[in-house]
């Protein structure tokens, strides 16, 4: 496999606007409950939600699925447990609605029941959505004395809590890993999307490490974490400008611990030439 990358002038227009708001209520603690569970247990959770704020404030918890792909694309369908390895069927909530008076908290619990089925192997998972509603005013109603219409842009704020379930050690675990050089401004990245392509979970550290046609090392990168479900995919990407043009070999390795190494070899070939 060969990529191959050319100094080229690029010229890009960015415009946004982000009004500056802060949620008005957090989730406390991790966003992510994981746990090694058996086929026919049930397991118990419970979330804590806490106002920040300074008026009441009302919270929307409900179920939905989640996944995520590559290109950056998250999707959180809705009912939950629609999707194959969705546990949103296994998860039952005590509360759909949490009324915060200002700076206090609340909990709601979760039971996860686990089907008694031995097919059942590697990861499954959903997300509890915390939504935070806001202060109870009705679109359209009239506020203060002089009876005018309450209007305006309201941000909404939600948490996205993961339900992730391993049953037992099962699962065959594997990875895909493809690359490619592109362009970031005036940066030249090594762009790599991971895929989890087996049945369980996995998670680890990323590393590019770049050798001459004579074997000797020239550059070590790290491209951070990944954490990839059975059936979606990430990116990660090292920036590699610095590099003198030339041909190399790029050794990418994704350590997942224990056992769980995956590696990949590609021939880059960096082009010299007037940047910009």
């Amino acid at each position: 496999m060969s990529i191959v990358a050319r100094w080229q002038a690029a010229a890009a227009l960015l415009l946004a606007t982000a009004p500056s708001a802060h949620a008005a209520v957090a989730v406390i603690g991790s966003l992510t409950h994981e746990r090694v569970v058996e086929p026919g247990r049930t397991y118990k959770g419970t979330i804590t939600v806490r106002n920040l704020g300074r008026a009441p404030e009302d919270v929307k918890i409900y179920l939905t699925d989640y996944r995520f792909t590559a290109d950056g694309t998250v999707f959180y369908d809705e009912p939950a447990g629609n999707q194959p390895r969705s546990s949103g069927k296994w998860v039952t909530l005590s509360r759909s609605i949490l009324s915060i008076p200002p700076g206090g908290s609340a909990k709601v619990g979760y039971s996860l029941a686990v089907p008694n089925d031995t097919s059942l192997k590697g990861t499954y998972w959903c997300v509890v959505m915390v939504e935070g509603l806001g202060p109870s005013v009705a679109p359209g109603a009239p506020i203060g004395k002089g009876k005018r219409v309450a209007m305006g842009i309201r941000q909404v704020f939600r948490y996205a809590v993961q339900i992730v379930s391993h049953i037992g050690d099962t699962g065959e675990r594997k990875m895909q890993m493809v690359a490619r050089l592109t362009r970031e401004g005036q940066k030249r990245l090594l762009q790599i999307d991971v895929a989890n392509t087996g049945e369980r979970w996995l998670r680890g550290r990323l590393l590019v490490q770049l050798f001459r046609v004579d074997g000797q090392a020239a550059g070590k990168f790290d491209a951070g974490g990944v954490r990839v479900y059975p059936g979606t995919s990430t990116r990660r990407s090292v920036d590699i400008t610095a590099v003198k043009p030339g041909k190399y070999r790029a050794l990418i390795i994704a350590d997942a611990g224990d056992d769980d190494v995956y590696g990949v070899t590609y021939t880059v070939i960096l082009e010299g030439g007037k940047k910009g």
